[in-house]
């Protein structure tokens, strides 16, 4: 099942999650073939307006963002992109913490009403089909991603939306005028594409069905949407990051684009938490701390999009910083912190879960606490499998300490 899962959501990752951004590219007023009317707003003033709604959303104003979004959807109601925008908006709702289903169903509908006034404009207006295609690449996509996430699973949902955003971006790709704004969903693919056949070698036969893709292209060209483009600059900023840390082994690199997302938008907590946890896994320590400590507070001030999720890598980072410092109390405060967090949102299965609780367990059996130690490390194995590293080091603790009694 995991497999499955790993390829429904790869597919949507590869084929139309760029295309989520091309919508906001439009706002900008791409160059295209002369013979092709694909422009809505091209008046400087206009670009402008959408430019810092996109920043609201980005910075998690959403109030803001909406405001703008609206007063684009009255001007122009005939149009995918007001409603397309405001979806988006719904969907950064949903950014902080995926297991959060509350804003589904809003979300979802602004998709619906986007692909249904693309859907219009596709089969009525010529001179609009490529734009209408965009967005109507755009719409599936992100609606398969979500039904792809782990928390809805519904496969079924998220490999129909999926077919028909690959559809839809075939028919973009007819014309040959990607800008760097364009070029954004052609370098996921490129990259992902051959990603998955060198970490998924059994998943290789079904990609036969694609076009062939070129991973140093897609890195390639996803560095210069990130220096070039204007309005898909900030997401192709966030694969970029997520890819050099993940899985380009270039953590210089991604610690700079972290540290310049959350300066430029300073209150969106997945910028912040990821901020942080770059800055952990750099040994920037006292910037850390100061970092996660900012993270837990705006959790208990309320503050927009903080919660569970960015309080759980706050909370560890702070008890492994602790712990290192040999101030065990306050590692064990913030240790239990982190697995309250994690307890909070169900995800328990968790690395950040369980090797608080093996520290947990570490600290008490040098505390002379052993029946505390032990429950912790019960615990451990209770919550994970048995090929699971935290699994083997629990068992191999409690067997050590049941030889001391």
């Amino acid at each position: 099942m995991r497999v499955r899962f790993f390829l429904v959501r790869t597919g949507l990752v590869l084929l139309v999650w760029g295309a989520g951004s091309v919508g906001q590219a439009f706002a900008q007023g791409t160059q295209v073939k002369k013979d092709t009317t694909i422009i809505l707003i091209t008046n400087t003033a206009m670009q402008l307006e959408i430019s810092q709604a996109l920043n609201d959303l980005y910075n998690f104003k959403f109030e803001k963002a909406e405001q703008q979004f609206r007063w684009v959807k009255q001007k122009y109601a005939w149009h995918p992109l007001p409603y397309f925008l405001l979806g988006l908006s719904e969907w950064w709702k949903i950014m902080p913490n995926t297991r959060d289903t509350r804003y589904d169903e809003k979300f979802l509908a602004y998709m619906d009403s986007t692909i249904m006034v693309a859907e219009r404009l596709y089969k009525k207006n010529p001179e609009y089909k490529i734009e209408a295609a965009f967005f109507l690449a755009a719409s599936h996509g992100f609606k398969g991603r979500l039904y792809s996430d782990e928390e809805r699973k519904n496969w079924g949902k998220a490999a129909i939306d999926a077919k028909s955003a690959m559809n839809y971006m075939d028919v973009c790709r007819e014309k040959d005028y990607l800008s760097p704004e364009l070029l954004f969903g052609d370098a996921l693919y490129n990259y992902f594409s051959v990603w998955v056949t060198e970490n998924y070698p059994s998943l290789k036969p079904m990609m036969w069905f694609f076009r062939k893709g070129d991973k140093a292209l897609g890195l390639k060209q996803l560095k210069e949407v990130s220096y070039n483009a204007f309005y898909t600059r900030t997401e192709a900023m966030v694969w970029l990051m997520r890819i050099l840390n993940s899985y380009e082994n270039d953590q210089p690199r991604a610690y700079q684009i972290s540290e310049y997302l959350y300066q430029t938008y300073p209150d969106n907590p997945y910028f912040h938490r990821y901020y942080a946890r770059m800055l952990y896994a750099r040994g920037f320590y006292p910037e850390m701390e100061r970092q996660s400590k900012s993270i837990l507070a705006r959790i208990d001030s309320g503050h927009v999009g903080y919660e569970a999720t960015s309080g759980r890598y706050a909370a560890f980072f702070l008890g492994q910083l602790y712990e290192n410092q040999r101030r065990l109390e306050e590692a064990k405060k913030y240790y239990e912190l982190a697995v309250k967090y994690a307890e909070e949102i169900g995800a328990t299965e968790s690395g950040y879960y369980l090797f608080s609780l093996i520290a947990l367990g570490e600290i008490n059996e040098k505390q002379g606490k052993k029946a505390e130690a032990k429950r912790y490390f019960k615990e451990v194995k209770k919550k994970s499998g048995r090929k699971d590293e935290a699994y083997k080091d629990a068992k191999k603790r409690l067997k050590n300490l049941e030889k001391g009694d």
